[in-house]
């Protein structure tokens, strides 16, 4: 059949030589094209009509569980979306050769009545700063890290493999994790290019978890895993239309992941609904010996999914945290909207207006420089020295210098700033460390909640995708990252609407470990509002 040969033609962009790109179907997005294939039956082509933006995990394990779906038809709807609409966003940096080979094992495993749980046989994304044992490189981006084919899962990847999950590939993300300048463009790195915005394609995804983001948002996985060190998680989530979830620091491990800060970074889930989130949390969460941080998780094991609720709002006390109002108009607006929702549904809402981030932010970039110094360091010793010659940050910076793809848009003054810290004995580090810590935690977040009775803050996350501009770099605006993220608390974002067609969430933030807690409150508002809409792919927004 001819509709089977394309999906055929799909699978061989997974590991087959170059062919020729059919001619472009006239749909606007895949879920037109693929609904407009399920209508012909006779080409049995109706096990990748659920590929698409509305899709859940929960959906598609319900698909598999019936016998409708099979966890090789998912690889290949993936292949097919993949085959005929990831130009647009350039969300996936590199598909999993052996995707195919795990989906029929799976599949096979569920033929004798074998199943490892809700996420048995469902194919989601990996940043690609994550390592995975499948035989694809972890760049973050860098052609410096271009053969860095480690055959070594993260724990959190062998966790999500363990519960039945298949790698499908990695997902593209802003160089080094948007730490090597100041005025880089969200999304772009060396290796993959530029991810785009589904929503508008001439607009950010944000970063630096943009292509884990773009990709869920346009149908090309159901799910992904992202990594935050500040807003990395949050805003693509936010400006791609997701929910996503910033778990508390030690919550997920952090080996053998590309690192900027052991005092910040972790993995966390950007997908659809907050179920979803929750499965996947449920999945990646536990303790790892190599990363201490990680050994208070496995106490702290919980069935996140198992704990949402629909009346979760009712009788709680929400800190509105109008400090993060007044950069946008429209998104204050809609944000407005979402307080009367929240108060609709039982919830009590106390505003706090002022608070100062300043001196967080400014003890944060010494904390930040400081620590990706030392940590990049510890990473790239742990890596194959004939695969990666660059040994240092040094060794970085001499790279990218001697590299005229990597300095083409914006140069490497954060690197060269880091390059010049003291180490993780400095004083100066150590007193920004605990400074940033209390700042954001005891005194931030910690305090608000004690003074206003709140179980958690309430904010716009940030403001719509912003145009895409390579020569200015960013234009972000305000935005609700920082404070859980230096603190090392939990944050999560839950669309709330949108602005002139680009997608805002809505922030929940909470003490640390408050993770089940905060996925209950953003289920209960999801399911009162369901507010997330697809992307149209739309060329532009506005004349």
């Amino acid at each position: 059949m001819k509709r089977l040969l394309l999906l055929g033609g799909a699978a061989l962009l997974l590991a087959g030589p170059a062919v020729a790109a059919p001619e472009q179907p006239k749909a606007e997005t895949p879920a037109e094209f693929l609904a407009s294939l399920s209508k012909d039956a006779e080409d049995k082509v109706a096990h990748v009509a659920f590929v698409g933006p509305q899709m859940s995990l929960a959906d598609e394990q319900a698909l598999q569980a019936s016998g409708e779906l099979t966890a090789e038809d998912a690889v290949q709807g993936r292949l097919m979306v993949q085959h005929f609409f990831g130009a647009r966003t350039n969300a996936v940096l590199a598909f999993n050769p052996d995707a195919l080979k795990i989906a029929r094992a799976l599949d096979a495993e569920r033929k004798v009545g074998k199943t490892r749980g809700p996420l048995h046989g469902l194919p989601i994304l990996i940043k690609d700063n994550i390592e995975s044992l499948d035989p694809m490189a972890t760049t973050a981006g860098s052609l410096a890290l271009k053969d860095n084919v480690t055959g070594r899962d993260a724990p959190l990847v062998a966790r999500l493999r363990a519960a039945g999950v298949v790698v499908l590939g990695k997902a593209n993300l802003s160089e080094w994790a948007n730490i090597r300048s100041s005025r880089s463009t969200s999304g772009w790195s060396a290796v993959g290019g530029l991810t785009r915005n589904p929503y508008a394609l001439d607009r950010s995804a944000c970063g630096s978890s943009s292509g884990s983001g773009a990709a869920v948002a346009a149908g090309l996985a159901t799910a992904a895993i992202g990594t935050e060190t500040d807003g990395s998680i949050t805003c693509p989530a936010a400006m791609n239309g997701l929910v996503g979830l910033k778990p508390t620091v030690g919550l997920i491990s952090r080996t053998h992941v590309v690192p900027i800060s052991h005092s910040q970074d972790t993995a966390g889930p950007m997908t659809t609904t907050v179920r979803d989130a929750a499965l996947l949390l449920t999945a990646m969460a536990g303790s790892d010996p190599a990363d201490p941080a990680t050994l208070e998780a496995d106490a702290r094991k919980v069935d996140y999914a198992a704990g949402l609720s629909k009346d979760a709002l009712k009788g709680v006390t929400l800190a509105v945290a109008r400090f993060y109002t007044g950069d946008s108009p429209k998104t204050d607006a809609v944000f407005e909207q979402a307080l009367q929702d929240l108060a609709a549904q039982g919830a009590t809402l106390v505003e706090v207006k002022a608070f100062d981030e300043g001196p967080i932010g400014k003890a944060e970039g010494l904390v930040l420089f400081t620590e990706f110094k030392a940590d990049i360091a510890a990473y790239l010793a742990s890596t194959d020295p004939k695969k990666v010659p660059t040994r240092t940050l040094a060794d970085l910076i001499a790279f990218n210098a001697a590299t005229p793809e990597e300095l083409r848009w914006f140069g490497q003054e954060t690197f060269e700033r880091a390059q010049a810290t003291k180490g993780l004995d400095d004083l100066d580090y150590l007193k920004a460390k605990a400074d940033a810590k209390r700042l954001a935690g005891p005194e931030g977040v910690d305090r608000i909640l004690k003074e206003t009775g709140a179980v958690a803050l309430v904010a716009p996350t940030t403001g719509p995708a912003w145009t895409i501009d390579p020569v200015n770099g960013d234009h972000y605006g305000a935005s609700a990252t920082t404070l859980p993220a230096v603190a090392g608390y939990p944050h999560l974002t839950v669309p709330m609407g949108q602005v002139e067609g680009l997608p805002v969430g809505l922030s929940f933030i909470g003490p640390a470990w408050s993770e089940a807690r905060l996925l209950s409150l953003g289920y209960a508002y999801e399911q009162a509002t369901m507010r997330r809409k697809p992307p149209e792919m739309k060329a532009t927004v506005g004349p």
